[in-house]
């Protein structure tokens, strides 16, 4: 029989239906269970659609999770979420004898004392997306977030002169939007701020880019990032260059995303503006780095290899 895992129960950015599918492209028996759809991913097998207040929810939670523990090996947790409680959860799993993992996607964890996230070591493992992450959650396993690499095709950077721009903020606070509006207000290139618009439709809009700008708060790269990647472009971000070496390190490649902080930004983007070979050089690693760390394919060998663990 195979291995039957049940992911749940958000669908964050789209990363826990594109692990789904893969693992069945392997053969694992799994499935996508959210508490609602989500209006920029709503792709799931099943949404409780819950209703009420709160104590309807969790029956309506709490019956899901009677219907899922006899079909279930694996509890794929994702965002520090649960079915029911965790006060709940945890021991109704260990009686059953089923396994758990909590998979943290980034803004679930950061800033968090060792203490807020205490909850997580009563799963079985606990999965980050980059050696970045494992400042805050020490004991994780490093799963790079996947993309499935079939929808992209590379359309490498125009010669354009005044080059497009492109910056998708989820949150512009926490992607430094105003800073790269101001800076590119300055320079000579136009801007596509991509906002609140479905997937489909971003992407095109991602693929018409000569270069790409996805955060200057953080640290670290996102989803919009790898995207932008997959279709060639090259990348501006702030990414730590310790992290950038760890990673390197551990992967066997080097992120060639261009660093930039708030301040750098400006000079981080004059080469790219000024040279369209560059531009076209960067994306093609780009592409190649996306290939090899994070084709959605491979990833799901790693978390494989995390189920075959626990």
């Amino acid at each position: 029989m195979s291995l039957r895992v049940t992911h749940c129960p958000v669908n964050v950015a789209g990363i826990p239906w594109e692990n789904v599918q893969a693992l069945r492209r392997k053969g694992v028996d799994a499935r996508l269970v959210v508490f609602e759809r989500g209006r920029l991913h709503p792709e799931a097998d099943w949404s409780l659609d819950r209703h009420g207040g709160f104590a309807r929810k969790q029956l309506t939670q709490g019956q899901a999770l009677a219907r899922l523990l006899p079909r279930t090996d694996v509890f794929h947790f994702y965002f520090g979420l649960t079915l029911v409680p965790k006060s709940v959860q945890f021991p109704i799993l260990r009686a059953l004898r089923k396994k758990s993992v909590f998979h943290f996607l980034g803004s679930d964890i950061r800033g968090k004392s060792r203490t807020e996230l205490a909850y997580g070591e009563r799963a079985d493992a606990q999965i980050v997306g980059s050696y970045d992450a494992t400042q805050w959650v020490p004991d994780a396993i490093v799963v790079p977030p996947g993309l499935d690499l079939r929808p992209f095709t590379p359309v490498p950077p125009s010669d354009n002169p005044r080059p497009l721009v492109v910056h998708a903020p989820s949150n512009r606070a926490k992607k430094g939007t105003d800073r790269v509006i101001e800076v590119c207000a300055q320079l000579p290139v136009d801007l596509d701020l991509v906002e609140g618009v479905p997937h489909d439709e971003a992407r095109a809009r991602y693929a018409r880019a000569d270069i790409v700008v996805d955060q200057l708060e953080v640290g670290w790269h996102g989803v919009f990032a790898l995207e932008a990647m997959a279709l060639g472009k090259p990348v501006v971000a702030h990414v730590k260059p310790d992290v950038v070496e760890q990673s390197a390190q551990a992967f066997g490649v080097r992120l060639p995303i261009v660093p930039a902080t708030r301040d750098t930004l400006a000079d981080a983007l004059r080469p790219l503006i000024a040279d369209p070979a560059l531009r076209r050089e960067l994306g093609a690693r780009g592409r190649a780095y996306v290939e090899q760390v994070h084709d959605i394919d491979r990833v799901a060998d790693r978390l494989i290899a995390v189920y075959a663990g626990l």
